[in-house]
């Protein structure tokens, strides 16, 4: 049975779970997003923090003062945003992606502004992002990721921390290389064509110097990967897969680098 009681102990306990709650609502992928009004964002992190308190088991938080008390908050803090971070830094390889087929087909001056991220994306990086987020949310990857935060209570209790900073920065480091990796596996296809293309041009230039090959080359550039996305679009949830399990991977490394 919940209880839902509040003493002031159960108070102060409850603000902490809510101070993670709500950083890791504000820094997670499809939670984080901006066009979500930020009172909603709120209010879910209180209605997730209410439905927590009633199940975590009782416990009691040791502090000695306001002082002490504030850096709990803060350790809890750092808790929601470091796993959330770890989440939503995975969008990043399908960017990285985007730069690298935008640069070959001739679109990387073409950047858009994103409203979601606030940043200047590429117009294929931001294609893919916004179908990697699609997908998120029909394959159901985002209840994996507020069962993770919810899961990090058992894990890591208020007040539990240890943070190992080798660890984190090791899987940090981790994640650069598979994002360098996966984000050039995503753009393979269209970097091969393109590249089979510029030989092509090349021998063209050689054989027939009277033609223009730059005014030629651009356009069946931007024609020839467009063309390549269409066919290639069939693809996308395998490159989801990538995305999504290098997501796991990193909430996994992170939470266990803040666990004792």
């Amino acid at each position: 049975m919940v209880n839902y009681s509040f003493s002031l102990l159960t108070f102060e306990y409850f603000l902490l779970v809510l101070v993670r709650i709500t950083s890791f609502v504000f820094s997670a992928p499809f939670f984080s997003m901006s066009n979500t009004p930020g009172r909603v964002k709120i209010g879910f992190s209180v209605f997730v923090s209410i439905l927590l308190i009633g199940v975590l088991p009782e416990s009691t938080i040791e502090y000695g003062g306001v002082i002490e008390y504030a850096t709990i908050v803060v350790k809890e803090g750092i808790t929601g945003l470091l796993i959330g971070f770890g989440a939503n830094i995975c969008n990043s390889i399908v960017l990285f992606a985007g730069n690298i087929m935008d640069l070959n087909m001739g679109l990387s001056m073409a950047t858009e502004y994103d409203p979601v991220s606030k940043t200047n994306s590429p117009i294929t990086g931001n294609f893919y992002n916004y179908l990697v987020m699609l997908l998120l949310m029909s394959s159901g990857m985002y209840q994996y990721i507020l069962q993770a935060i919810v899961d990090s209570f058992t894990l890591i209790p208020v007040n539990g921390q240890n943070f190992m900073w080798d660890s984190l920065l090791q899987t940090m480091v981790s994640y650069m290389t598979d994002s360098m990796v996966l984000g050039f596996r995503v753009a393979l296809p269209v970097f091969a064509v393109l590249m089979i293309l510029n030989c092509i041009l090349g021998i063209m230039a050689k054989i027939a110097p009277q033609m223009n090959m730059f005014s030629v080359g651009i356009q069946l550039k931007i024609l020839l990967g467009f063309l390549v996305l269409f066919l290639t679009i069939q693809l996308l949830p395998y490159v989801s897969d990538f995305v999504f399990t290098e997501m796991k991977r990193m909430v996994t490394g992170i939470a266990s680098g803040m666990h004792g």
